[in-house]
């Protein structure tokens, strides 16, 4: 091995050793399990499936990144599904019995989630309680509460020529609509990455080197050409899907171009050492608590429009615990401080990879549970050991 090469590959095993390489090695699991699902069933490969499972991973997906920003702080909100179902029969019972217009049952029960978002935050920060016991707390009440509105029946169809129905099911980018968005995205990344650079040379601070940047740009770009073009001989890319994209892009934007963003990071990382900085960690926490409850009723909603209908299924403890292991699964750390809203769409699709493949190979359902465990306590056991790699180092 050169020693050019043997330097580049101990920088990246360093990096990797302390997670600073993000969410690529996560990608890179995801395409080793996509490999593996394909060995079994080929057809878990084909334009069609992966259409599916796109759409099928954004409920966990919005779930996950609402989880994802509560773990930045050290948090972590286990009435997230339960808020979710709360949303969704909000919609569907306010939609066709009460009679209001969709886009208003849309948005009181998104002010739902971040009313009561506002309560976890202020007690959990004010009062000093748990928020793993108060948001328990919180998922029994608002289970109650899904379960009294929807009433004696347990369930409400919403039409499927209603306009959240066909968003969320049958709605789909124009391949021009499409490829428009692929070339503004990498024109858009290669831009930040120049802007970066000319930032860090005016602070003299080490800049990246330009094949690096150029490497990352090209690797981007050939992502979502592949992945346009390859969905595109099918029904293309879902508007839904493309949506929850756009979602993730904007939580990464907040969490690491914004003084919002920095503080809830250096509140998740050292308590002690945000307040002597200046940071408002009591407002910071409240502020992740009010994103995350209204985070989740929005995939709440999204669920009512992918399945169009809301039940007392809707937004299960199941549902919980899969947007959990997909937070983690993701990269993001239970410890608090570290972490990627990208995270949630790379674990949203592994745990919803999981659950694809598995069904297509016809294996039991509960093999779901078990694989999904295994992965998780894999990810786990990994955050916990790069962890204590970065206190050694």
């Amino acid at each position: 091995m050169s020693p050019g090469l043997r330097g580049t590959t101990s920088a990246l095993w360093s990096r990797l050793r302390v997670g600073e390489l993000g969410v690529l090695p996560i990608a890179a699991g995801l395409v080793l399990l996509w490999a593996v699902l394909a060995a079994f069933e080929p057809a878990f490969l084909s334009a069609d499936n992966l259409v599916n499972l796109t759409q099928q991973s954004v409920v966990v997906g919005v779930l996950a990144l609402g989880v994802v920003l509560t773990m930045h702080i050290g948090q972590i909100d286990l009435s997230v599904g339960a808020l979710s179902g709360l949303a969704a029969a909000l919609v569907a019972v306010g939609t066709v019995q009460v009679g209001w217009p969709l886009w208003l049952a849309v948005l009181l029960a998104v002010l739902t989630g971040a009313v009561v978002g506002l309560g976890y935050g202020l007690v959990c920060t004010f009062l000093g309680v748990p928020a793993i016991v108060f948001t328990l707390a919180g998922l029994l009440a608002v289970t109650g509460l899904q379960l009294r509105v929807l009433g004696p029946t347990g369930s409400v169809n919403l039409p499927f020529e209603s306009w959240l129905v066909e968003l969320c099911q049958t709605t789909y980018l124009l391949p021009v609509t499409a490829w428009t968005l692929v070339v503004l995205v990498v024109a858009g990344y290669a831009g930040a990455l120049v802007l970066d650079r000319v930032r860090r040379d005016r602070a003299d601070l080490p800049v990246p080197s330009a094949a690096r940047a150029a490497g990352k740009v090209t690797a981007l770009a050939v992502v979502l050409a592949v992945s346009v073009a390859y969905l595109g001989t099918n029904r293309g890319v879902g508007a839904l899907f493309a949506l929850f994209v756009a979602l993730v892009a904007v939580c990464d934007l907040l969490l690491r171009r914004t003084r919002w963003g920095r503080h809830v990071r250096a509140a998740g990382g050292d308590v002690t050492a945000a307040r002597r900085a200046g940071v408002p960690v009591d407002r910071v926490r409240v502020s992740v608590f009010v994103a995350c409850s209204t985070l989740a009723a929005l995939a709440g909603v999204v669920a009512a429009g992918r399945l169009a209908a809301a039940n007392q299924a809707t937004g299960s403890a199941e549902v919980t615990l899969f947007a959990i292991a997909a937070a983690v699964i993701g990269g993001t750390s239970l410890f608090g401080g570290r972490g990627s809203a990208w995270s949630a769409l790379v674990g949203a699709l592994v745990v919803q990879s999981i659950a694809n493949g598995l069904v297509l190979i016809n294996l039991d359902p509960s093999a779901r549970f078990v694989v999904t465990g295994v992965v998780l306590a894999a990810a786990v056991t990994i955050d916990a050991l790069m962890r204590r790699a970065r206190e050694t180092a």
